[in-house]
């Protein structure tokens, strides 16, 4: 992937503050546009903040209980 020059001047700027390599934030920006451009779409519905951390919690409790010992 090939940024212009400000834009990765500013990713590596983020990643010395943040102990990152660079090439995981850009990583991490492409993700987002894709879900930002998912959104914009309508191929995917958003959801509220309340909803999001229920469907968090759900999976964060069935992963707990597939891996406790029996």
């Amino acid at each position: 992937m090939h940024l212009k020059p400000d834009v990765q001047a500013k990713l590596e700027q983020m990643a010395r503050e943040s102990g990152r390599p660079s090439h995981e934030l850009a990583h991490t920006r492409e993700m987002l546009d894709r879900r930002f451009d998912d959104l914009e779409s309508g191929r995917v519905k958003p959801i509220d903040g309340e909803e999001a951390y229920r469907r968090l919690m759900e999976k964060t409790e069935a992963q707990r209980q597939r891996h406790r010992p029996a």
